[in-house]
């Protein structure tokens, strides 16, 4: 895992990470409160949070698993 990209890519996958997580934690609280009376499944808020986390980590190591497939991505 070495890292493959720069200070943008990082920067565009913290923020992506980040607002992940804020979507979950949303997530979380409708369902605790029942404001829209629709409630989302916990196996996709756990997906959300999975996702989210790994986004994260990719951020932090400068390393991201679609370029290290080989493909190429514009940040």
């Amino acid at each position: 895992m070495e890292c493959n990209i720069d200070a943008k890519g990082k920067a565009a996958r913290l923020v992506a990470g980040i607002a992940t997580l804020v979507l979950g934690l949303i997530l979380i609280g409708n369902n605790a409160s029942g404001i829209t009376g629709y409630e989302v499944p916990m196996a996709v808020i756990l997906a959300i949070f999975g996702g989210a986390a790994f986004t994260i980590f990719e951020a932090w190591q400068g390393w991201c698993v679609i370029r290290a497939m080989g493909f190429k991505t514009r940040l």
